[in-house]
């Protein structure tokens, strides 16, 4: 068997015979708010990483805020001297980048599976909940659906405007979900399939969504979640590339009009045991309504993940199939676990809460980790909605009070960490306060 090295300068080698076009790679991970962050590498430099030779960049890196500034956490940024740290190539995520105006390469980096993993960091956290799980026996297999709008490629004074028809140009500003909207936006669908087919990404379902220039994009199944959360991240970075080489914008915002459906980030999660069988499915599904009870339970605490920002806020109520309250059911898209119809074999849940710009590892890892907690506590969940319309707890609905509910959960800061829930929920609460320092037109035209 070959040595981590070698599987990794073999790859490196191949890319450089396959692309001898390509001089630079860009070495990437995801931050906090779900940016893409790190270095580009001269091609030769890669190889040497590959065999061997440190990789690090600054620690706190991955704590930047949404517009990308530093933010004071306890001992973090200011008072720790901006330390290096540790990170490592994702082997197998080594693809050319064809959305820029150069040949270029893109690669994940990570610091899992390093001497000293940064704790805060999203792949580390979803790492660690993953391990846990593969120590119980527990195996999760995952699917992220993602909706994203396509807008024209100028904005309006900083708004957006609708995206151009291609065959009528004119503006495709009626919610519809006929399909030939994905016929008459082909051209720029298809080079985002296969754009991320060429990242390595199955691309499977393409649906034309509610909203006008609105659509969805379904991932395949997978047995490891780490590769899952990397597709979905991966895929908005090339999708939104993709998109201002045809003259559009894309968007993952959560909310980006109030009088159309926002962006979900939908999530599917079966868990089988060592010998494949279905966990979810046995003792004639009991342990499915343990582990959507799990999930509602530690849902209210875990929505500075799910709505990550102030746009995604406004997402939840008040449009089609968004909750506002836990709640599950069996085919009903107004929950946000559903359990879609299926056989036992491929019995899963599906969470829909999460927005679509909303972090994928955090988002699996929280998701994950009320499974866990359901099938160890064994409790038995509300009512599903397809018995009490009305049924579901409540969960916070403004960012200040998400951050109260989720930094002192003690479940939450066990299968989290409680080094990450207190940094994530800082580093929320100061993107928040940054966000409200700024006085716009509207409070003028009502206060002034």
């Amino acid at each position: 068997m070959k040595s981590h090295a070698a599987t990794l300068l073999a790859e490196v080698r191949t890319f450089r015979q396959n692309h001898p076009e390509v001089r630079y790679v860009d070495l990437i991970a995801l931050d906090i708010p779900g940016h893409f962050y790190g270095k580009r590498y001269p091609i030769e430099m890669l190889e040497k990483v590959a065999a061997g030779s440190p990789l690090k960049l600054p620690q706190n890196a991955v704590l930047l805020g949404a517009q990308g500034g530093l933010f004071k956490i306890g001992d973090y940024c200011f008072h720790d001297g901006d330390p290096d740290a540790n990170r490592r190539l994702v082997p197998g995520t080594l693809k050319p980048v064809s959305w820029e105006s150069q040949p270029l390469g893109q690669m994940l980096i990570t610091s899992d599976g390093t001497e000293a993993p940064i704790e805060f960091e999203p792949r580390e956290v979803l790492a660690k909940v993953l391990e846990r799980l593969h120590h119980k026996g527990i195996h999760p297999v995952v699917a992220f659906e993602l909706e994203f709008y396509l807008f024209d490629k100028k904005l309006d004074n900083g708004l957006p405007q609708f995206a151009r028809d291609p065959l009528s140009d004119d503006a495709d500003d009626q919610p519809t979900l006929h399909i030939e909207r994905l016929s008459r936006f082909s051209e720029v669908l298809d080079d985002m399939a296969q754009t991320a087919k060429a990242q390595g990404i199955d691309i499977t379902v393409i649906t034309a969504e509610l909203g006008p220039g609105q659509f969805e994009i379904n991932f395949g199944h997978l047995e490891d979640g780490l590769r899952a959360a990397d597709w979905a991240a991966l895929f908005c970075r090339s999708t939104r590339g993709v998109a201002l080489k045809h003259g559009y914008r894309a968007s993952f915002m959560a909310k980006p009009y109030l009088q159309y459906p926002g962006s979900g980030m939908h999530v599917h999660v079966s868990l089988y045991d060592g010998a494949g069988n279905n966990l979810l499915a046995a003792h004639q599904q009991q342990p499915l309504r343990h582990a959507v009870a799990g999930c509602l339970e530690l849902l209210p605490h875990c929505m500075p993940i799910f709505s990550p920002n102030h746009n995604a806020f406004r997402r939840l109520g008040g449009t089609v199939n968004a909750a506002t309250r836990a709640s599950w059911g069996f085919e009903d898209r107004d929950a946000c676990v559903r359990i879609p119809e299926s056989d036992p074999r491929n019995l899963r849940i599906e969470h829909r809460l999460a927005s679509a710009d909303a972090n994928p590892y955090l988002v699996l890892a929280a998701i994950l980790a009320g499974l866990e907690h359901g099938l160890e506590a064994r409790q038995e969940p509300i009512a599903p909605l397809n018995d009490d319309r009305s049924s579901g707890s409540a969960f916070p609905l403004e960012m200040l009070e998400a951050v109260r509910a989720m930094q002192h959960q003690p479940v939450l800061r066990d299968k989290l960490g409680g080094e990450f829930v207190d940094v994530y929920c800082e580093n929320k609460r100061q993107d928040h306060l940054a966000f409200q320092q700024e006085i716009h037109a509207r409070e003028y035209r009502w206060f002034l």
